[in-house]
Parts: C-alpha cells; sequence; structure tokens
C-alpha cells in the first residue's frame, strides 16, 4: 500500500521531477509534488512524495529527515489527513448573516 509523506524545508527552486529523483533513492516514488502558490505561482517550500510501499516510505524517512537537499534541511515525516478550518471571513467569528 503506497505511503503519503509530508516534506518540508525545500527549497523555493525545487522541482517535482527533482523531488521525485532525489526519494526515488530510497524506492518508487509513485508521486511527488511540490505545494504551489495559487496567486504568485511560486513554491510554497513544501510538498508530498507518495512512496510504494510503507517500508520505502518508513527507508526515505530515515534517509531524508533532516538531510539537506538544494541547500535546505529537509523535514520528512508520514503526512497527516489535512484538517478542515472553519469558513471565517477575516473578521469576528460571531457575524451573523
Amino acid at each position: 500500500m503506497a505511503k503519503k509523506l509530508y516534506v518540508g524545508g525545500l527549497s523555493y527552486n525545487t522541482s517535482d521531477e527533482a523531488l521525485k529523483e532525489y526519494f526515488s533513492q530510497a524506492g518508487t516514488v509513485e508521486s511527488a509534488t511540490v505545494i504551489m502558490d495559487k496567486i504568485s505561482g511560486r513554491s510554497k517550500g513544501f510538498g508530498f512524495v507518495e512512496m510504494a510501499s510503507d517500508e520505502e516510505a518508513q527507508a526515505a524517512i530515515e534517509m531524508f529527515n533532516g538531510k539537506e537537499f538544494d541547500g535546505r534541511s529537509l523535514t520528512v515525516n508520514e503526512a497527516r489527513p489535512k484538517e478542515d478550518r472553519p469558513f471565517n471571513r477575516g473578521g469576528d467569528r460571531r457575524q451573523s448573516w
């Protein structure tokens, strides 16, 4: 079963392909995505890598967490599900409509 990893501390110049190539040292990479800002189109400095198996994901965590890539120290751990956040119009949450 594939395991998704969070990768933080990425250089703003890191591409999806470079991330995939780097993590392929630990095993089969199903996907690698650098998260981009919708407005500026620039990297947000983090991404996600999906490894083919739990064992390969654990190997990637051990190999790359705290290691330098593109001049930056990486944080690599198991990705957690995105938390739902309440919609907020930027003001008081007690607004009545």
